[in-house]
């Protein structure tokens, strides 16, 4: 018997019964093989993706002109009429997860609505909503905006710390504004950092992929708990190559906590600065002990100086979290606030010591100018803090004063003295004669200039 005959005879002796077994007949995998449900992510999916959303942000920005154009006797002397400076719109596409569905809060990278004037968000069942900024933190790379509506969808928030290398995950964005995308993979790591992509770092590395439009979008495992937050891709020529990174949910709800609260992360300090560890610092310090954060300064009167810590010390635990390398306590000691306590476990000469020091407060050095030049008398200066420019800033200026005379505004930032770099008071007061004459660079704004002072 041919094929084409035991087709017929298949039909046949099925179309008495045909009603009560159709579903069988139909196209496709049957829901159960072997007696066992087929393994599906639609359920969880059908859950989780109401809470992911679309922002779409838009910027204006001012269109240079020919400097020319901006010269008053150049106008006059062709008759160019003056003219306003022309805007242009920019716009962008990333993701965002509702994370309480009472306040209207998403979360997304500041990346996304960095700088914008207006954000849209796009709900999953086709609604637009205009949204709020409540607070960003570009250090992290994370910020909290607000929509105003009903019947929202939320994530529930999984224990970021309970992920395991292997852990199943599934990345939810919206790429290149094409519609929910799903992409699948398993965490391939924990805890990278030292990527330079951001200013702190504790990220989860995935082979989901991730492409532009998923940045803000959510990482969830397969309950649909929201793990992190996709963030960066590692793409050497443009394209996905299953290396993506996302940042832990318990960092991510730590600063909700404080931008919901005070609409910026109030950061607290140790005062140390810390390096890696490496071979050669090993063998100089005789260290039994090759894993840990080096101290290479104190500052002064600052809770580690409090503490009792000194410069050698090499700190391998924070709150019971070992320290590898720098970025470690770097990372633990950004998260904290002002006021918070932080235990420590340190080799001083390969003897283990703990101490507990007392999270401070991130001051602004402050130096009056005369104290540095005779010429800087009636002003106020002061180091940023280090997610500004670096440098020393002026924040007060007398306007009798020489310096006011010589062009100096409040705002402009002294980088460097006497040909040199300054990133602080402190470098500037190393290279600044009191007697002699002071070549300062000024920055302003996007402009850079010279100064003599006398």
């Amino acid at each position: 018997m041919n094929t084409k005959s035991v087709k017929q005879l298949f039909f046949i002796t099925l179309l008495p019964v045909y009603f009560c077994i159709a579903p069988v007949a139909q196209a496709g995998l049957p829901p159960y093989a072997d007696g066992q449900a087929l393994p599906s992510l639609a359920p969880m999916l059908e859950r989780s993706m109401p809470a992911v959303v679309n922002i779409s942000t838009s910027t204006n920005i001012l269109v240079s002109e020919n400097p020319l154009m901006q010269d008053p006797v150049f106008r006059q002397f062709f008759n160019v009429p003056n003219q306003q400076q022309r805007q242009q719109q920019k716009n962008s596409l990333g993701s965002g997860v509702i994370i309480d569905s009472h306040q209207g809060l998403v979360l997304t990278n500041n990346h996304v609505i960095d700088k914008a004037d207006k954000i849209t968000v796009t709900l999953n069942d086709g609604r637009q909503l205009s949204a709020k900024l409540i607070g960003t933190d570009p250090e992290a790379d994370v910020a909290i905006i607000q929509i105003a509506a009903e019947n929202l969808t939320m994530l529930p928030i999984a224990d970021s710390s309970q992920l395991r290398v292997g852990d199943f995950v599934v990345a939810i964005g919206n790429p290149f504004g094409l519609g929910q995308t799903v992409t699948s993979g398993i965490v391939s790591a924990l805890g990278r950092s030292g990527l330079g992509i951001e200013g702190y770092e504790d990220f989860i590395q995935t082979d989901a992929s991730i492409n532009p439009g998923n940045s803000g979008g959510a990482l969830v495992n397969l309950r649909g708990e929201l793990v992190g937050m996709n963030t960066a891709i590692l793409a050497p020529n443009g394209g996905n190559v299953g290396i993506g990174f996302a940042i832990p949910a318990n960092m991510i709800m730590t600063i909700k906590e404080s931008l919901v609260k005070h609409g910026e992360v109030r950061r607290g300090l140790l005062g140390v600065t810390t390096q890696d560890l490496t071979p050669e610092l090993v063998n100089a310090f005789n260290l039994k002990n090759k894993q840990g954060a080096a101290i290479s300064r104190i500052e002064s009167n600052s809770p580690a100086a409090k503490a009792g810590l000194e410069p050698g010390d090499i700190i391998v635990a924070a709150n019971g979290r070992p320290i590898k390398s720098s970025h470690d306590i770097r990372n633990i000691v950004g998260l904290m606030q002002i006021g918070d306590k932080v235990e420590l476990e340190y080799f001083r000469d390969n003897e283990k010591k703990e101490v507990t020091a007392t999270i401070g407060k991130q001051e602004m050095p402050q130096l009056a100018g005369e104290k540095l030049h005779r010429a800087l008398q009636g002003t106020l200066l002061s180091t940023p803090l280090k997610n500004q420019v670096e440098g020393v800033l002026i924040e007060k200026i007398d306007t009798a004063s020489t310096a006011w005379r010589a062009g100096l505004r409040p705002g402009d930032v002294i980088v460097s003295a006497n040909r040199y770099r300054v990133r602080n008071l402190e470098e500037l007061q190393q290279v600044t004669d009191p007697n002699g004459a002071l070549l300062i660079n000024i920055q302003r704004g996007q402009e850079g200039f010279f100064v003599v002072l006398k």
